[in-house]
């Protein structure tokens, strides 16, 4: 940690492709920060966006001219105090929107905080984040798969088994005679059941004529075995993810859980970069803006959310079929993604919240 901060306090460490336009005769101009390329400019007052970003070499689509009818520059104003680059932006500091994007959000709809780039006009400094689901022709981020020989070892099993019906004489409830069935056949000492689940047994086990396929969570170093998901008959197919968080890029890839095959592979810019080119400045971020945790929180979980469902389409597999995940970055994403205040990070001892890896359900974090 500590080489991380001496690096990320160096004004143009290696690594930074800040791509700045600056002379003396527009110095007091608007200020302006595209991300996530980090690239930015001055510009004078009432500049289009999307000229600014033309100008600069930042990649904002548009195929209708400026006419505000083709909706792909859509751009988003980051509000806060940037204090590693000098930068207050707000919204107020964009033109209010013309009629030709009122014409549009009214006909074509813009998702909120949206704004069209060939439309708005800058009226002073402002961070300008480029969505990266309206980058269709840009070059695609992605990191492959290794292909060596890896022993599978996952912790979740899929388990078939052919359950008891229900008899007047033996009044026992469907999910204890499925719960009898599973440690029977498959030598489980403890076993319970995800709660969402008990109102479905009783529709799933009729529906598979009395047999069903459980997913059946154990962790190494834990004794108890929990029945996660269930389904009617057989089912010889899971999934699981393992997702890398870096602090430009993240990376996943869509794996199956009985055969170790990679189904699919994506990834895409971290847009907490927008708050921060580097981990340090995210943590100043975070100390001079009460909101700006939250916000990045949720910035890396939708970018993941957007992430799986995109394996999932090029897997053809259904998000439910995803059992198991694994998540890893360094302590300062780690604690983002958690949704932990990083400050403590920010300086010696650069103390941890948590060190060890973090056991939880996706849905306590929104996926």
């Amino acid at each position: 940690m500590a080489a991380v901060a001496a690096a990320a306090a160096k004004p143009g460490w290696p690594g930074d492709k800040r791509a700045i336009v600056n002379s003396p005769a527009n110095i007091t101009d608007p200020l302006v920060l595209f991300m996530p390329s980090g690239k930015r400019g001055r510009f004078p007052v009432g500049t289009p966006v999307l000229d600014a970003a033309r100008q600069l070499g930042v990649y904002v689509e548009s195929v209708c001219g400026g006419r505000a009818t083709c909706g792909r520059c859509q751009i988003e104003v980051q509000e806060g105090n940037f204090a590693k680059h000098k930068i207050v932006s707000s919204n107020d500091h964009i033109s209010p929107k013309g009629a030709k994007e009122e014409r549009y959000e009214r006909v074509r709809g813009l998702p909120e905080r949206r704004r069209l780039s060939c439309s708005a006009q800058i009226l002073g400094d402002l961070v300008i984040d480029v969505p990266q689901d309206t980058v269709i022709n840009a070059q695609t981020i992605r990191k492959d798969a290794d292909t060596r020989v890896i022993a599978r070892d996952t912790a979740v099993r899929m388990c078939y088994v052919e359950i008891e019906e229900p008899d007047m004489h033996k009044p026992l409830g469907d999910l204890d005679r499925l719960k009898i069935a599973l440690m029977k056949d498959w030598g489980f000492k403890s076993l319970e059941f995800d709660f969402y689940l008990m109102p479905q047994v009783q529709g799933i086990l009729r529906k598979g004529n009395w047999t069903a396929t459980a997913a059946i969570y154990k962790d190494a170093d834990s004794d108890i075995a929990r029945v996660i998901a269930l389904w009617p008959g057989l089912k010889n197919e899971a999934y699981g993810l393992a997702c890398d968080i870096g602090s430009t890029t993240i990376a996943m890839h869509l794996v199956s859980l009985l055969s170790g095959r990679v189904a699919a592979s994506s990834g895409t810019s971290n847009p907490q970069i927008r708050f921060g080119e580097d981990l340090m400045s995210r943590v100043s971020y975070v100390m001079m803006n009460p909101d700006g945790r939250e916000g990045m929180t949720v910035a890396v979980r939708e970018a993941i959310s957007s992430l799986v469902d995109k394996v999932c389409a090029e897997g053809n597999v259904q998000r439910n079929d995803i059992l198991d995940s694994v998540f890893v970055g360094n302590p300062i994403m780690h604690h983002q993604f958690l949704g932990i205040d990083p400050t403590e990070l920010g300086g010696a001892p650069f103390a941890l919240a948590v060190s060890g890896a973090v056991r939880i359900k996706t849905s306590d974090i929104g996926l």
